[in-house]
C-alpha cells in the first residue's frame, strides 16, 4: 500500500514534511505496539509501526528497527524534537485522531498483513 493511500484511508496528517508525501514506498506489513522493546524484535521489510506512544524513543526505536513509517494515533501531536530526528533519519510520521484499533482494522481490511 502506498503512502498516499494510507494517508487517505486513515484520515492522517503527514507531519514530517516532504519525506512522507513524496514517498513511493509500498508497505506490506504493520505492527502495532506501545512497547518499544517488542518493536526491536522486528526484522521485516516494508513494515509500518502503529502506536499511541508519542516521544523521541519511538523515533529512535524505529530507526534501530529500520522502520520508516510511524503512525501516531489517538490525536497525539509530535513535538519539534521528534520531527527533527525523524527528518534526519528519513522516517515518515503520520498523525491521526483514530485509535490504534481502528487504524489496524482499516489497514488490515485493505490488505496490510500483520506480523504475528
Amino acid at each position: 500500500m502506498l503512502m498516499n493511500e494510507i494517508i487517505k484511508l486513515i484520515d492522517a496528517r503527514s507531519v514530517c514534511g516532504d519525506v512522507c508525501t513524496l514517498s513511493t514506498d509500498d508497505f506490506e506489513f504493520a505492527f502495532a505496539s506501545d512497547l518499544m522493546s517488542d518493536v526491536l524484535r522486528l526484522t521485516y521489510d516494508k513494515t509500518m509501526l502503529i502506536t499511541g506512544l508519542c516521544n523521541v524513543q519511538t523515533i529512535r526505536t524505529a530507526e534501530m528497527a529500520e522502520i520508516n513509517l510511524i503512525i501516531i494515533c489517538r490525536g497525539k501531536k509530535c513535538d519539534a524534537q521528534m520531527l527533527s530526528i525523524a527528518k534526519d533519519c528519513d522516517i515518515c510520521l503520520l498523525e491521526t485522531d483514530h485509535s490504534v484499533y481502528r487504524v489496524c482494522g482499516e489497514l488490515y481490511s485493505y490488505g496490510i498483513k500483520p506480523l504475528y
